[in-house]
């Protein structure tokens, strides 16, 4: 059943998808898990999710194409059931679409712990430890996180129908201070801040008395400066 061109979700079945990314089309919500070669860890599944269960970051598949929820805002009319707007981003593509939606359903989607061990060209390889095999995603891929990226770091892959479509940094990650002016006699933790750069080619705010060759932890989500390391 559909009202107002907003898609309906019926939780005893799991229904075709359309093939436009028109307003009748049924939203899948991916269900993340993470997996490891040794073992996979089985969640239960959600057949069935309302317009509250959508938030920022949560995994959505419509029309066979996985999406990440950007935006969102819950909308309860004066009649009828609530639904929500959002703002999706493909993983595929990087495209972002306006969609609107009052429930879905489960589909799945994996993630997996790799390293990052070198850039080869363009593009950034990530290996398994245990089995050797090699992940490569374009610089196009990896975006502006490529200035968190380090040799040697862990992050997640993330799978869809066997393909790798994104990865997540650390949270926190602990990068050196490479260039600095530096600090002067007095500077204390509540002063003010000076830009510095990091052995990665990020630059960040930093507190005055932070000098050159410091290890400091860095926030991957907003790029700010959390404490020395």
């Amino acid at each position: 059943m559909t009202m107002a061109g907003i898609p309906t979700f019926n939780s005893h079945a799991f229904l075709p998808l359309s093939s436009s990314l028109g307003s009748s089309s049924r939203p899948l919500f991916l269900h993340t898990r993470l997996r490891t070669p040794s073992r996979r860890l089985t969640f239960p599944r959600i057949y069935a999710l309302t317009s509250n269960d959508i938030k920022v970051g949560l995994n959505v598949e419509v029309d066979g194409a996985p999406w990440r929820v950007i935006e969102f805002l819950h909308v309860k009319p004066g009649k009828g059931a609530a639904y929500v707007r959002t703002t999706l981003r493909n993983y595929v593509t990087g495209n972002q679409v306006d969609r609107t939606f009052r429930a879905g359903k489960e589909a799945n989607i994996m993630k997996e712990t790799k390293q990052y061990t070198y850039k080869d060209g363009v593009q950034y390889v990530f290996m398994d430890l245990t089995t050797y095999e090699e992940y490569r995603l374009d610089e196009t891929d990896v975006g502006d996180k490529s200035k968190w990226l380090k040799e040697g770091m862990d992050c997640n892959l993330l799978f869809w129908n066997n393909k790798v479509i994104d990865f997540e940094l650390p949270i926190t990650v602990k990068l050196t201070v490479v260039e600095v002016d530096p600090g002067l006699r007095g500077d204390t933790a509540q002063g003010g801040s000076k830009p510095a750069t990091l052995d990665t080619g990020a630059v960040v705010s930093v507190p005055l008395f932070i000098n050159k060759g410091e290890e400091i932890l860095v926030d991957t989500r907003t790029g700010q400066y959390m404490s020395r390391a």
